[in-house]
């Protein structure tokens, strides 16, 4: 299976913010921004893979600013790492400003696909091969990630977590 790019697995979902998604402070429902990057992950792991994709776990979500009434959300996300049948997705939430037109950086998140035939059994997906700067961070940090995932859930003994030991040697 040849290797494919970062970039080629990238998905941006851009929406409004309307009254319906909103709670009482007039800014975005975090269930309802999970629900959009949930689907802009999955368009981005079933982009990289070819495959039926499925949401294995959310790993990582920083709600770091508020998304008000009427903004315009841009959802990007691309797939970091690939493993045997799993996806590591970085999703970056942007806003944008009303008068400015600038687009801040508003909240992030990690999720893990899994790419499944058509019995819901795991299947191998294609490695990453990352290009830009912040693709190689994102790349060498997700096995990091997915050792300290499997560590906690106790599916991976401590000891045998090669990429975390390294980072306290």
């Amino acid at each position: 299976m040849e290797a494919k790019t970062a970039e080629s697995s990238k998905t941006i979902l851009t929406d409004l913010v309307l009254p319906s998604e909103t709670n009482p402070l007039n800014n975005l429902f975090g269930g309802e921004l999970l629900a959009r990057m949930d689907r802009a992950a999955s368009i981005s792991a079933r982009r990289h893979s070819r495959r039926i994709v499925v949401t294995a776990s959310v790993n990582h979500v920083a709600f770091n600013r508020s998304i008000p009434l009427g903004s315009v959300v841009t959802i990007e996300a691309k797939v970091s790492r690939a493993f045997k049948s799993s996806m590591e997705v970085y999703i970056d939430v942007w806003i944008e400003d009303r008068e400015s037109g600038e687009c801040i950086k508003a909240n992030e998140a990690i999720y893990t696909f899994v790419a499944v035939d058509e019995t819901g059994r795991p299947v191998s997906v294609p490695e990453i091969t990352p290009e830009t700067k912040l693709e190689k961070q994102r790349f060498e940090g997700a096995l990091r990630r997915k050792q300290l995932s499997l560590v906690l859930a106790g599916k991976m003994n401590p000891n045998d977590a090669t990429e975390l030991k390294a980072l306290f040697s």
